[in-house]
């Protein structure tokens, strides 16, 4: 088991397990700090989705950030359970646990999200299955953050705003087209 540190807000600097699954790898510190330069450092009064939640990281980071709720998706069980502890452990009273496959969930979202945090697993193809849902998965002025491990110019109904790398990691930020 390993340790990932939220960088900022409520629960700055407080440290997450993070378990041993294999290919699990949170969104590093510097990547997370951009990403949250993107989006404002408060979050308040968002609704988030982490579809691929793995470590918590992004879910965790928004919750710490004062989003309004946060629905964490993860469908292994060592994951899931190490999320589970992590949010008993810092009280995340707006974070919502959800055991199950992120593409199922996606096609049955209730209502819409200001943000969703889709960080895959890499070369299994999620992003290329879950593309044609994220424009449904959002509000109007909703965004949508993807992780991969290779540059993505365009979504199909989206719009890339930001974009970056680091190290093998490619992050972008996609707006919901006008």
């Amino acid at each position: 088991m390993s340790r990932v540190r939220i960088v900022g807000g409520e629960w700055r600097s407080r440290l997450i397990d993070v378990s041993t699954v294999k290919g699990l790898r949170p969104t590093p510190d510097r990547v997370r700090e951009t990403l949250f330069n993107w989006l404002g450092q408060e979050l308040d009064g968002r609704r988030c989705l982490d579809l691929f939640a793995g470590s918590g990281a992004l879910g965790f980071e928004a919750a710490s950030r004062g989003a309004e709720s946060v629905t964490m998706v993860e469908q292994d069980p060592v994951a899931f359970a190490a999320l589970r502890d992590n949010a008993k452990a810092l009280q995340a009273t707006r974070v919502q646990l959800v055991r199950g496959d992120a593409l199922k969930f996606a096609r049955s979202v209730p209502q819409p999200f200001d943000v969703v945090f889709l960080d895959p697993p890499y070369r299994a193809g999620w992003i290329e299955r879950i593309a044609s849902l994220l424009p449904g998965l959002l509000t109007e002025d909703g965004v949508v953050y993807v992780e991969a491990e290779y540059g993505i110019e365009s979504i199909e109904g989206l719009t890339r705003i930001k974009h970056g790398t680091a190290g093998q990691v490619y992050y972008h930020l996609f707006a919901a087209c006008a």
